[in-house]
């Protein structure tokens, strides 16, 4: 599918990429197209360190979607790991010694300590625990759009759903076990939990909703992921290795926008006129590598003399975006 039937049909768009090639910028010109078409339009950004509230012009507070002025049906909402990190504190937590009145053994000390570790990757499973609040949770929004962190991030945020899944099992097992082996040593001892433990019951569902999630990130009819790059070797290079680990975790993708090409112009200077002759030699390859190999759409986005945020300029990137 071509990118604008891409954000008018599916439910959930990604946007990846080498870090610096206008992922942001992209996905929120994208954001404000298919909000002028209809679709009531949430934009997310999981990456880090954040521009999304620099591109649209709006100030944004990390966890609170914010309906953008002046663009009906969008809403853009920037996700902060560290302000979020309270959601995993006491999921995997069992009884401390204190609650249980004992102290003084080691071998329990050691296995507390075991059964408070955070899951694998904490800054993208958070991230991946707010796309699911708005995938498993009742939303008026016809599309999410997520602003993705440069491709390292990504690609383990891609591959959580089922590392976090393994995690999670592990850890119910474990907490079973452990449960089990405390209660008895509470009954030895005497001893009572001060507090209800269940973070069984949460770790189940979070497995459940993280297995529904992976369906949904794999469902060509629901989602894709568009790459963004730019006409430089490195970058070549690196979508492909994006493009081959996108095919291992099953996630369709079918668009790859090239961004900051420069225009043929006599007035361009020496210097402009050698990075056009490097870009259009790239070009070349990657229409080979791309087009042919891949069989993907390339969507070629020229670089712009100004810097490309807030609506008007958004508005006219999205002539490039979506012209063929």
């Amino acid at each position: 599918m071509l990118l604008n039937e891409i954000l008018l049909n599916l439910n959930m768009v990604l946007f990846g990429g080498k870090g610096g090639v206008g992922k942001t910028t992209c996905a929120s010109s994208s954001a404000i197209w298919a909000s002028e078409q209809g679709r009531n339009t949430l934009i997310i950004s999981t990456d880090p360190a954040h521009s999304l509230g620099d591109s649209l012009g709006v100030s944004l507070r990390p966890g609170i979607p914010i309906p953008v002025p002046g663009i009906p049906n969008l809403t853009a909402l920037e996700i902060n790991p560290q302000a979020n990190i309270a959601e995993f504190q006491g999921i995997t937590n069992i009884d401390t010694i204190e609650d249980i009145g004992i102290s003084g053994i080691p071998f329990i000390d050691d296995l507390t300590d075991l059964s408070s570790m955070n899951p694998p990757g904490i800054d993208e499973t958070l991230a991946l625990l707010k796309v699911l609040e708005f995938i498993e949770t009742e939303h008026d929004f016809d599309l999410i759009i997520f602003d993705t962190a440069p491709t390292g991030h990504t690609l383990r945020f891609l591959s959580l759903p089922g590392t976090l899944s393994g995690w999670i099992g592990k850890m119910l097992k474990m907490k079973m076990k452990l449960g089990n082996m405390f209660g008895a040593i509470k009954s030895m001892f005497g001893g009572e939990s001060k507090k209800e433990d269940r973070s069984l019951e949460i770790l189940e569902r979070l497995n459940e909703a993280i297995l529904r999630a992976k369906e949904d990130l794999t469902d060509p009819l629901k989602s894709s992921f568009v790459v963004v790059m730019i006409s430089e070797e490195m970058a070549i290079l690196e979508t492909e290795r994006l493009l081959t680990e996108l095919v291992k975790y099953n996630i369709p993708n079918s668009n790859i926008i090239i961004n900051q090409l420069y225009e043929s112009t006599s007035e361009l200077c020496e210097f402009c006129k050698a990075r056009r002759r490097m870009q259009q030699k790239n070009l070349k390859r990657i229409n080979e590598l791309f087009l042919k190999k891949w069989h993907k759409n390339l969507i070629e986005v020229p670089l712009f003399k100004d810097e490309v945020r807030e609506y008007l300029k958004l508005k006219n990137l999205s002539t490039y975006l979506f012209k063929n």
